[in-house]
């Protein structure tokens, strides 16, 4: 018997198992079909980008590792992402920094980009029938070099960072108008300090003037979706970061626009699942950037863990897909990096299989009766349930490959294709 049939017979096994708890696994496995993922541009390059080198300044941005391989140029970028969506069942995403322009050589600085930069880009991404996701770079950068940005106290280079994200705007816009979707175009700046400052609510007042210079100026929202990003703490600002989770759940609730929460950007002992139904509430709508922060916000890359399982049961059980904008957020130079990005991304729509597999009406139930014994036993038995037999056929049905196989496919690749960067 072939690989194909042992799959098959293997799915039509699980299927009835799932069906004596009211499972339908043929309808969740179209529900996981309309999950779409904003793949990183950053985990192929380890956040250099394609600047002239003149242009850019020391990274704010820690990659570690030197595994070989990394993408040089924009083709080379574009090849690995190629390969990479051919490994990931469903349709998906690519999200794009604004140093990943096509500047050919020339020193364009970043209040002076414009969508012709990301032409190459846009034609891509229209050929493959892919969205484009946004994001200023509001680092590495001479700018950047003192800590602060758009909350810097020198109104000079406040304004260059204004100008940099208006133009983000307007690129994100001119991305969703070209393949007829929405853009995220999403705002995160590292500005912060090491030691505790004296004049918080002076950071936080220029901030949000700041922000409402770029948030002033009209964008179709047909064609792009505003959101900002909050963080706890990053090295060198450990002790203060201006633009918060609090601040910007602030701001998104005054201009309505999302909110970004990112997995390693809380303490280890809150639950980014938790938050999702108390935001949108308020919110139009939430973005996710999904990491592993192992002790700190350190972009590890994404694994089938109980914390990312959490995020997805929290969306599937609330019915808040449609809300929530999906995006890995992490880079890995110790591995493969095509490899990274595959096993992050499936590990995502593996957490969605997983809670689209729970007999929700049943769990319902039992809370609303009050029978929390019975709710706690069903739990801990789903989690022994098939679910990789109906994983796998997700894929067969997909043409993407599993097990071994997938890891033959990525060291094929490597060896054609990644070794011959030198």
């Amino acid at each position: 018997m072939n690989k194909s049939k042992r799959i098959e017979q293997a799915y039509l096994r699980a299927k009835e198992r799932y069906a004596e708890l009211g499972v339908k696994t043929d309808e969740a496995l179209q529900e996981l079909s309309q999950v779409s993922l904003s793949l990183p541009c950053w985990q192929g390059d380890d956040l250099k980008g394609f600047e002239a080198p003149e242009t850019s300044g020391d990274s704010a941005i820690l990659v570690t590792g030197n595994y070989p391989g990394r993408a040089r140029n924009p083709e080379e970028l574009r090849s690995d992402a190629d390969f990479v969506f051919s490994l990931i069942p469903g349709r998906h995403r690519f999200n794009l920094h604004a140093i990943y322009g096509e500047f050919r050589g020339k020193k364009i600085d970043r209040d002076e980009i414009s969508p012709e930069h990301f032409e190459g880009w846009i034609e891509w991404a229209k050929e493959r029938k892919r969205g484009l996701d946004f994001n200023p770079t509001c680092f590495a950068h001479p700018k950047a070099r003192q800590g602060f940005t758009l909350a810097h106290p020198d109104r000079v280079i406040r304004k260059f960072w204004i100008a940099h994200c208006l133009a983000c705007r307007r690129i994100g816009e001119a991305m969703g108008r070209a393949l007829n979707q929405r853009t995220v175009t999403n705002l995160w700046i590292p500005d912060g300090m090491k030691d505790n400052p004296v004049d918080r609510r002076g950071f936080r007042d220029r901030l949000e003037s700041s922000l409402d210079e770029i948030y002033s100026v009209s964008i179709d929202k047909r064609f792009n979706i505003d959101s900002v990003e909050g963080k706890l703490f990053a090295p060198g600002s450990e002790s203060f970061t201006v633009g918060s989770h609090e601040f910007y759940f602030g701001y998104a609730l005054k201009k309505q626009i999302y909110l970004t929460l990112d997995s390693g950007h809380f303490h280890p002992t809150e639950s980014l699942a938790d938050k999702i139904s108390s935001i949108l509430r308020f919110l139009p709508g939430l973005v996710l950037h999904l990491s592993r922060g192992v002790r700190w916000d350190s972009d590890h890359v994404v694994i089938l863990d109980e914390e990312l399982k959490a995020v997805a049961q929290e969306i599937v059980r609330g019915n808040y897909l449609s809300q929530v904008h999906l995006a890995l957020d992490f880079f890995d130079a110790s591995i493969n990096r095509v490899a990274a990005w595959v096993i992050g991304a499936r590990a995502v729509l593996k957490a969605f299989l997983f809670a689209w597999l729970e007999p929700r009406n049943l769990l319902q139930e039992m809370e609303a009766s009050g029978d929390y014994t019975g709710r706690l036993l069903l739990l801990e038995e789903l989690k022994i349930l098939p679910f990789n037999d109906v994983w796998d056929y997700y894929c067969l049905i997909n043409d993407v490959p599993t097990g071994l196989a997938l890891l033959e496919q990525i060291r094929n690749y490597e060896a054609k294709i990644q070794s011959q960067r030198i």
